[in-house]
């Protein structure tokens, strides 16, 4: 029987590591891959499993180091190889985050995900 990992969506918060939802550490101290964008705080990388691979996939509006169907793609392969994937992005994966589409791909791949909402800058107080 094939071996299927899991992909967590967490979201990131507004860029104070603190907002950083428990459930969010929780999942990238277990994580066998962390793929994250240039939104998260790199504050919030001291909380990743020391073992674990990093996968730096950030994106600005004139730079991408990888388009967005290629992150999604890569999501599938990494879950598909039996491993446990934090993709942690920048305040909620689903305020601006695409995280929809990403979790669509796993979805039509049968490959289990979780979302672990972060907070947004558009409801958060500096």
């Amino acid at each position: 029987m094939e071996q299927k990992g899991k992909v967590y969506l967490i979201g990131a918060g507004p860029g104070d590591p603190g907002l950083l939802t428990l459930k969010g550490r929780d999942c990238l101290a277990v994580c066998d891959v962390v793929v994250y964008d240039r939104l998260a705080d790199p504050r919030i990388l001291s909380w990743v499993n020391p073992d674990a691979e990093r996968i730096y996939v950030g994106k600005a509006s004139s730079n991408h180091v990888m388009k967005q169907e290629d992150i999604s793609k890569l999501l599938v392969k990494l879950a598909s190889e039996g491993k446990t994937v934090a993709r942690l992005k920048g305040g909620d994966s689903f305020v601006f985050g695409r995280g929809g589409e990403e979790a669509l791909l796993l979805k039509e791949n049968n490959l289990p995900f979780e979302f672990v909402p972060g907070i947004t800058s558009a409801i958060s107080v500096p």
